[in-house]
């Protein structure tokens, strides 16, 4: 009799432990967090960095733009997204009469993203962007602007240019993350002068 009951505790208790078990709710926690076909907007405060300006001093200055961001997670590894960004303020290159804007710029981008913990990622990507801006100088003939007088005109003369950003991201609320990356923008081939983006900002997925 006591062996029919043991053994029949036993089998229900089987069940039971294998649900509960390591493997099993790592699996379900797995299943939880999964990022696949999910779709993501997002809006981060950007600064422009713009660097190598000028022939002779490779001056830098400093803007800086809003950025929006609509994407999706092709797989629960890889995403790709479409950027749309603004100028806010303008950089103005120390020691000269020289003013960059960027009016605006569009970003195609396609990357990986690799959990750290279960509430934080990091991301690469790689892709292409157009910007649209100018370069305004003033007194052109005085010797402090004389190296910048290509720049004058449409910035950058390549509209075109290959981005790419790293970052970091974490999530703050459900489905919801704080995001901080850095990257190149564009490099104009005219001229040289690059300028990079460094942004924080929120993402939200759905």
């Amino acid at each position: 009799m006591n062996k029919v009951v043991r053994t029949s505790l036993l089998a229900a208790l089987v069940p039971v432990t294998l649900m509960n078990s390591p493997a099993a709710t790592a699996q379900e926690g797995a299943a939880k967090a999964s990022r696949a076909d999910l779709h993501y907007i997002g809006l981060l405060a950007t600064t422009l960095n713009h660097r190598s300006i000028g022939e002779a001093t490779n001056e830098a200055a400093w803007g800086s733009a809003g950025t929006l961001i609509v994407g999706g997670h092709i797989t629960e590894l890889f995403h790709a997204e479409l950027r749309a960004g603004g100028g806010f303020k303008d950089a103005e290159v120390p020691d000269s009469d020289l003013t960059l804007s960027v009016d605006y710029f569009a970003s195609w981008y396609i990357g990986m993203h690799y959990p750290i913990t279960d509430y934080a990622n990091i991301y690469g990507q790689f892709g292409f962007s157009y910007i649209s801006g100018d370069a305004e100088l003033g007194n052109p003939e005085e010797d402090r602007n004389l190296q910048f007088r290509d720049l004058e005109g449409e910035f950058p003369d390549s509209g075109f240019s290959v981005s790419w950003l790293a970052g970091l991201d974490f999530e703050v609320m459900e489905n919801t993350f704080l995001v901080f990356e850095g990257g190149k923008l564009f490099e104009d081939t005219g001229t040289e002068a690059n300028t990079f983006q460094f942004s924080g900002g929120l993402r939200y997925e759905f």
